[in-house]
């Protein structure tokens, strides 16, 4: 009895320390959009908020093709089909339905980095029948117009194309192919991304076919424009094969396409890639917003990444050193995305830059009354004089606690081969240094000492 007693003891204590999570995970949900089932990407999580289902906006947009335009700063989520368009704002219970004012039953959430919003409310305005099977986890979306087949098909018969090999080399994605086939070819942004729809169409004896619902990918380490190409099943009835192509740092999308011997190519060679300037005489400066897109780097004291910070103060300098006429300027980052520390030095390097200079935010929470600027550089004279300057410059400007110029062992000061320095503008950690910070007039200020610093190291 007493072991019993024990025993029983035991096994509640355990339950008492499994830890207690408020956003379920969904990953079993399956959507099933007209009779067909999504094949959803394996880093995309479908949540469970309150009984509410809900969906990132990557999957409105790639999945369900809903035209999606996300508004960082503003937190800012339009969605549009033909006639129909809402808008959904992170934390706001109230959206907008062709300039209606419409209460939410949850509002849409940041979670894990990604905006998800309510699935039953963006279908439905979408034009959209939902249907909700609790038991097995499915959500069914019916187009108003679609009727159902008379016949199934298995997905195999003769009308069916295959997909025998996809490569990608020299910019070009090169699809082997049964036959010519017309695919449909779309683009989506934040980031900037390429979706190639093949109908009819499925996996033939290619390697590495993806199973399950699952995705395959290539191997891009060597493109540093490619983020990613993945490629799955989309559909199953009839088949459909699709390939994402998310593109790193390219603000705008330009391609051509042909089939040649049955190989599909799409030409990325006119993408609009951050080029090598001519030698025109003037002084390449990089700037590096830190971290961005899956990399939010430290948290503020108001819970805010400071991806954001270092965007906002990186695109204030960007706008003064665009009216340098001596400086040919190069951003790593424009938008919310993250090119990789490799990426960023790789970039400078090529461009045999004459400055590189990161910015950051700092932070220490455990000891929220830590502020101050520091400035790191790697053991390079002609970095810690870079460093000097612009540490000299943020002090005067902004009047925070001077900690110094330090040399710092950090991948993007290190691997560089130009002068280049590291920026902890403030602590975002401390309250009130966080506030002074984010206000216009201090980003106005640190972008104009930091711009400064630069001119005065170039001698310009």
């Amino acid at each position: 009895m007493k072991k019993s007693i024990i025993l029983l003891l035991f096994s509640a204590l355990l339950l008492m320390l499994i830890p207690m999570h408020t956003h379920a995970a969904t990953n079993q949900t399956k959507i099933i959009l007209d009779g067909q089932e999504l094949v959803l990407p394996s880093d995309v999580e479908v949540v469970n908020v309150r009984n509410n289902i809900m969906i990132p906006i990557r999957v409105v947009a790639e999945n369900l093709k809903f035209n999606v335009k996300w508004d960082q700063k503003t937190q800012n989520v339009n969605i549009e089909q033909a006639s129909n368009a809402i808008s959904l704002t992170v934390g706001k219970d109230q959206a907008t339905v062709q300039n209606n004012n419409v209460k939410l039953n949850i509002a849409p959430q940041m979670i894990k980095n990604t905006v998800v919003v309510p699935l039953r409310f963006v279908s439905e305005e979408m034009g959209l029948r939902v249907g909700w099977n609790n038991k097995d986890k499915i959500v069914t979306l019916t187009s108003n117009n679609v009727s159902q087949p008379t016949s199934p098909s298995n997905g195999n018969d003769a009308a069916t194309n295959l997909v025998h090999d996809i490569t990608y080399a020299n910019n070009q994605l090169v699809v082997s192919l049964d036959r010519e086939v017309a695919p449909v070819i779309s683009t989506l942004k934040n980031p900037e991304r390429i979706i190639v729809d093949f109908p009819s169409t499925n996996f033939g004896n290619m390697g590495q076919v993806p199973s399950g619902g699952s995705m395959g990918r290539l191997d891009v380490n060597e493109f540093p424009s490619v983020t990613e190409i993945r490629y799955s099943l989309f559909k199953n009835d009839p088949p459909q094969v699709r390939i994402v192509i998310e593109l790193n740092n390219i603000s705008s999308v330009n391609y051509k396409q042909q089939t040649i011997a049955g190989k599909f190519i799409l030409d990325l060679s006119m993408a609009n890639e951050p080029t090598t300037p001519v030698n025109n005489g003037k002084k390449i400066v990089v700037i590096d917003p830190g971290h961005g897109g899956s990399d939010p780097g430290t948290i503020s004291f108001t819970k805010k990444p400071e991806k954001h910070f270092a965007l906002a103060l990186g695109l204030k300098v960007q706008a003064l050193l665009e009216k340098e006429p001596d400086i040919e300027l190069i951003m790593t980052r424009e938008t919310d995305i993250y090119p990789t520390r490799p990426e960023r030095v790789k970039l400078a390097n090529d461009l045999n830059a004459d400055v590189f200079v990161s910015i950051h935010g700092n932070s220490v929470t455990a000891a929220p009354q830590i502020s101050g600027t520091e400035t790191y550089y790697y053991q390079r004279e002609s970095s810690k004089a870079l460093a000097t300057l612009i540490h000299k410059n943020l002090i005067n400007a902004l009047g925070f606690n001077d900690r110094g110029v330090k040399n710092g062992n950090y991948q993007v000061i290190r691997e560089t081969t130009m002068p280049a320095v590291l920026l902890e503008i403030g602590f975002l950690s401390n309250q009130i240094e966080e506030e002074a910070m984010m206000s216009e007039t201090n980003l106005n200020k640190a972008a104009q000492a930091i711009v400064d610093g630069i001119k005065e190291y170039l001698k310009l």
